[in-house]
């Protein structure tokens, strides 16, 4: 079990499985996926839902990250706040370390809707980091 930043992952190294042959994946065939929540400018509300794959691995608060060990080759990341998402296609090689940086963010006028309505649309974004 992998726990980083306050986050718990379920997913351990044994269980990573080679999609084309349906076998454990090798430690060389492993790759990793970071994302990050940590950006000074994020709104630091409201969860972002990380999946890969089309499936959920964890919902990150401000200030959490989480590293996923998957098979090298094609993956699809996507991040959700349960009012936008973002998908990202990715091709992996053997040992790579690739690290997001995801935020939720309010639009132009989205800081008057939540100070007048208590309530307001909030967008999320990802990009890859340096």
């Amino acid at each position: 079990m992998i726990i980083i930043g306050g986050v718990r992952n379920t997913v351990t190294l044994g269980q990573i499985v080679d999609q084309a042959t349906n076998t454990p994946a090798t430690l060389e065939e492993q790759a990793t996926i970071t994302v990050r929540r940590t950006a000074p400018d994020d709104v630091q509300v409201r969860e972002i839902i990380v999946k890969v794959d089309g499936e959920r691995v964890c919902a990150l608060k401000y200030g959490d990250s989480i590293t996923l060990p998957v098979t090298s080759g094609y993956h699809r990341l996507r991040v959700d706040n349960t009012f936008n998402w973002k998908t990202i296609e990715l091709y992996l090689t053997p040992g790579e370390r690739r690290k997001y940086l995801t935020k939720s963010r309010t639009g132009k006028f989205g800081w008057f809707l939540i100070a007048l309505l208590g309530a307001g649309p909030l967008y999320v974004s990802i990009e890859l980091e340096a």
